[in-house]
């Protein structure tokens, strides 16, 4: 009885809504991560007190709807979404198709034909391990880009605002040392001020567009440079979460890397196609990761899971090894980060400390030709 009321709520719930209200309730959705992982938290609580999954969604969708006083709020049209799925006999991986990134179903469908409060715990791991290396890597990027910027706006304005007056006032000194270097630079940057200031925007999105999709050995070689180094570790570390998460419920090491390799983007699928090569040919995780000549997810843990890969409890090792290497990544992104903001900073302290230098040069020099 309690299941067909959680049928019926729902059920109702969805009937109400039109094409558009659903449409942005998914794009909601997909961009609401923090959101989603309290659902699925909720969901993980209720399963453990042996609620079904039916009258879980119910009893959650009952919060976000405020009793249903509010239907149309997004969160709640999807978890209404997600009910009606169900009850036309879809698996709750495939309930969340359009409404969740595909590796949060990937991981899911193990619950799916297992234990489904076990598959939501290790989903919400392995987002929130994910999750704690973005601000970090955003950190070291945003920050010495928008320094880098002001370098060229420092020089933009001197060049253009500070230059031009004392070379009027001045208009026959021969200029030497850096009064000719600011002179120079006063010329260059008010015939090239457009590719001064579009030259940093341009290499931040060749960049942005080739940290997932480039392959071959020299990405390798620039895997070991920033910032493809911290692409490279944030990859490697959701990757071995992922792994392990789907191994340790009982998974085949092929077949997780093969159902980890659906949706991913070139960088990673390339990895893990060359892995599955040799673990084709019998090695173990260790070994074919070693034999790729690639170090990826990282040296010392490819060297681990070479001796882990042959003990018993190798589900358990790997999640452990995964766990800690989370906190180690976090700790050496925050580390590069101050290094780049530190670079950064000296940078524009630099570029004003020359630019201080070179006008008082000039200031001089003036006054030399004066006869002052």
């Amino acid at each position: 009885m309690e299941e067909n009321k959680g049928k019926s709520s729902l059920e109702k719930a969805m009937k109400s809504l039109g094409t558009v209200e659903v449409y942005y309730a998914k794009m909601i959705c997909r961009m609401s991560n923090g959101v989603r992982l309290k659902i699925y938290r909720k969901l993980a609580s209720l399963l453990r007190n042996r609620f079904s999954l039916m009258n879980a969604l119910d009893l959650v969708h009952s919060g976000f709807s405020n009793g249903g006083k509010n239907p149309k709020e997004p969160m709640a049209i999807a978890i209404a979404s997600w009910g009606r799925a169900l009850q036309n006999g879809l698996p709750f991986s495939e309930a969340l198709r359009g409404w969740a990134p595909n590796q949060e179903r990937l991981m899911l469908s193990v619950g799916d034909v297992s234990d489904m409060e076990h598959a939501l715990l290790n989903l919400i791991k392995v987002t929130e391990g994910s999750t704690k290396m973005v601000r970090p890597i955003i950190g070291a990027i945003t920050y010495p880009f928008f320094l880098f910027m002001m370098s060229v706006l420092i020089i933009y304005a001197i060049g253009v605002w500070m230059v031009p007056p004392m070379l009027e006032a001045a208009p026959n000194v021969r200029w030497r040392g850096m009064a000719l270097d600011l002179v120079n630079l006063s010329d260059w940057i008010q015939k090239n001020w457009l590719f001064a200031f579009s030259i940093l925007p341009v290499i931040s999105l060749i960049i942005y567009a080739t940290v997932g999709s480039w392959t071959g050995r020299l990405r390798a070689t620039f895997d070991h440079f920033p910032p493809w180094s911290l692409y490279k570790i944030f990859s490697g570390i959701s990757w071995l979460l992922a792994l392990s998460a789907l191994v340790k419920s009982g998974m085949p090491v092929s077949t997780s890397l093969r159902a980890l390799r659906r949706d991913s983007n070139a960088y990673l699928r390339e990895r893990i196609d060359k892995t599955l090569v040799f673990i084709n040919n019998g090695d173990n995780l260790g070994q074919a990761l070693y034999k790729t000549g690639l170090d990826y997810p990282d040296a010392e843990i490819v060297n681990d899971l070479k001796i882990y890969s042959e003990l018993d409890n190798f589900e358990e090792a790997l999640e452990n090894m995964a766990s800690e290497w989370l906190d180690e990544s976090v700790y050496l992104i925050e580390n590069k980060a101050s290094i780049f903001n530190m670079i950064a900073i000296l940078t524009v302290a630099g570029i004003i400390a020359w630019a201080v230098m070179a006008t008082f040069e000039m200031q001089d020099q003036i006054t030399s030709a004066m006869g002052i």
